[in-house]
């Protein structure tokens, strides 16, 4: 009994631990699982910083800019760029966003539309002047817009230079018959300031000296300029008055240079104004200026209209809309529907999808060319083959905002480009140490100078002054943080010295500005008066900032093939 007793409480003692693991075991495991996947998420988490998110590190502490608390970084950011953001396929439904590829041909339009306005015909244009000196004593033309026959009279003058001319053609009349060279001689001269046969023989024949000469027009139109009032002594060959004959007039139009090739001479286009909208002119390209506007980058374009019915105004605004063909527009011009774009006032933004298995999305300021009713011309910020969002633009720029990315209506992102609203803590320094930092600062201006010249000698010469300039300065003067962006200097620095092709020393010049902008935020700007310059489409289009002590923009990462692209983003007073 007692034997039997014993097999049986064995069994129970089995099957009681089978069950507990059962029960217990596997959650267990699961915890120990879990526990794992934690710790290792420990080890993969990035921390950064709520205020300046472009602050990344692998553990925790405080932000070097501001000193505030570091925060983890959540599963939707940790991988991305500090100015991209995720949405999830779910949300993209939702708000029916859609994207289109650029330059893929359906956004393509048939037309080219340009402006520009109505100007007068120079080739019209002409000047009333006189033959002869004196003082206007009555203008009977006086304003501006008056219309002038030829032989109507505009002026009475008197001029004793004619006094003296008539009294001599009196005298020379009466010798006519013994001296009659001396006659011919005098009445040519009265011809030779412009009076006609008509006049001389009225002279001659009353023997009266005119005191008062009348002034006729020339020539038939409208007078666009006066410049003269009565009592105005007056000289030979001195211009009184501009006319224009408005019977043809002027269409210049605006050609952007990305267009030159698209634009012919003798392509038809089709005009129309904003005081009649209604009515369509068709004319031809009668000329093309073979010299480019360096200030808006444009040449002009003209065509000759006919204004017997003075329809056009000189100054009048003006659309002209030339078609061409699908693979002209594909080949030359970047097009995008209107609903792509979102337009503040100053800055005109669109967002690129990144290429990847979930949606990542960037803002990218473009620059906008010519329109139509349902597109714009991009000249520059896009590339063809990007993925932009087409339908949902302000759905996705609200998701960017609630995420603190950069947006319509918050430059945020990357602060550290600009160091802007940024309340930076000044680091005490001597004067020495400031002294030394400025003539350091001087061969920067002339390396940032030699990279606008696309000179690489003269940029790696520059590169070398600037960092032993750098050498000399007294870095037990600096906390860690200023210690670390003066290293960092001088690596960049070195790196444009040993490199001899432009495109490498630029890509050094695109990180030796953010560390040498944030060191003079916090030793403070001793110089004149510096600006920070950004240009967007740097640094793969990601933008890319410089230092200027001009306000005029000259770029130091393309040259002169784009020298005026970019803007100034802030300025750094002298303190």
């Amino acid at each position: 009994m007692e034997k039997k007793s014993a097999i049986y409480l064995i069994v129970v003692l089995f099957v009681g631990v089978g069950i507990g693991y059962l029960l217990f075991g596997s959650s267990s495991q699961s915890n120990s699982d879990h526990a794992h996947d934690e710790n290792t998420e420990v080890v993969d988490q990035i921390w950064t910083c709520s205020m300046h998110p472009q602050i990344k590190q692998s553990e925790s502490g405080d932000c070097p800019i501001c000193g505030m608390d570091l925060i983890p970084t959540t599963n939707m950011t940790a991988d991305l760029d500090i100015n991209q953001f995720r949405m999830t396929e779910n949300a993209m439904a939702l708000a029916n966003i859609q994207t289109s590829i650029v330059g893929d041909g359906s956004t393509n339009s048939q037309e080219i539309r340009l402006s520009g306005k109505i100007e007068e015909n120079e080739e019209e244009t002409t000047v009333q002047v006189t033959h002869f000196t004196g003082r206007i004593e009555k203008l009977l033309v006086n304003a501006i817009g008056e219309k002038i026959a030829k032989g109507q009279r505009i002026a009475l003058i008197y001029s004793p230079e004619l006094v003296a001319a008539q009294q001599e053609l009196l005298t020379a009349a009466k010798l006519k018959e013994q001296q009659p060279e001396l006659y011919k001689a005098v009445r040519n001269k009265l011809k030779l300031r412009k009076l006609s046969e008509n006049q001389i023989n009225q002279i001659e024949s009353s023997g009266n000296i005119m005191e008062m000469f009348p002034l006729h027009a020339q020539v038939s139109g409208i007078v666009s300029e006066k410049m003269v009032e009565e009592g105005n002594h007056i000289e030979r060959g001195q211009v009184l008055y501009k006319i224009s004959n408005l019977n043809t007039v002027w269409a210049n139009f605006d050609v952007y240079e990305n267009q030159i090739s698209i634009i012919q001479k003798g392509q038809e286009i089709n005009i129309m104004t904003t005081a009649y909208p209604d009515t369509k002119i068709k004319a031809k390209i009668s000329f093309i200026d073979p010299i480019l506007n360096k200030i808006s980058r444009t040449v002009s374009a003209r065509a000759v209209l006919t204004n017997k019915d003075a329809l056009f105004k000189p100054g009048m605004f003006i659309e002209g809309v030339i078609s061409v063909s699908d693979n002209d527009l594909e080949k030359e011009n970047i097009v995008v529907p209107k609903s792509a774009v979102l337009w503040t006032g100053k800055r005109s933004l669109v967002y690129v999808k990144k290429k990847g298995i979930t949606p990542v999305f960037e803002m990218r300021e473009v620059v906008l060319g010519n329109s139509n009713s349902d597109s714009y011309q991009i000249l520059s910020g896009l590339q063809k083959g990007e993925e932009i969002v087409t339908n949902g633009t302000f759905t996705v720029d609200a998701a960017a905002q609630l995420q603190g990315k950069k947006s319509m209506m918050k430059l945020g992102g990357n602060q550290s480009d600009s160091a802007k609203d940024v309340d930076f803590e000044k680091v005490a320094i001597s004067v020495d140490f400031r002294k030394l930092f400025n003539q350091a600062l001087l061969s920067y201006f002339s390396l940032k100078d030699a990279l606008v010249a696309s000179d690489a000698n003269l940029s790696a010469t520059f590169s070398e002054k600037m960092l032993s300039q750098l050498k000399n300065l007294n870095i037990s003067e600096l906390p860690q943080e200023e210690l670390a962006y003066l290293q960092n200097l001088k690596k960049h620095l070195q790196g444009i010295s040993d490199k001899e092709e432009l495109i490498n020393q630029r890509a050094h010049f695109k990180d030796l500005n953010k560390n040498l902008n944030l060191l003079i935020h916090k030793i403070g700007n001793t110089s004149e008066t510096i600006y920070i310059q950004k240009c967007p489409m740097a640094n793969d289009n990601k933008g890319a900032i410089w230092l200027s002590k001009e306000k005029e923009v000259r770029n130091p990462y393309f040259g002169d093939a784009m020298l005026a692209c970019g803007s100034v983003i802030n300025t750094l007073e002298r303190l």
